[in-house]
């Protein structure tokens, strides 16, 4: 997956994912969720989340945890 690129859940991904579920609002995916590699303030780098907890930051080309974007944690 390339920076910034958005991605529609299958069940195969579904299923992966939701082990842990979503690293910025501890729901579950559901088929169909769009999701965007992001950074944020978990450990591990890159996770997957849902798209509406990220803000795509324009500077870097990458997508970002909202609540970190927001307190400046870029």
């Amino acid at each position: 997956m390339k920076k910034g690129e958005k991605l529609m859940l299958d069940l195969e991904k579904v299923n992966s994912l939701n082990a842990e579920g979503c690293p910025a609002c501890g729901k579950k995916f559901s088929l169909g969720d769009t999701v965007v590699l992001a950074g944020g303030a978990w450990e591990g780098g890159a996770k997957y989340i849902h798209e509406s907890e990220a803000v795509y930051d324009p500077k870097t080309r990458f997508y970002m945890e909202r609540r970190c974007y927001e307190a400046g944690l870029k």
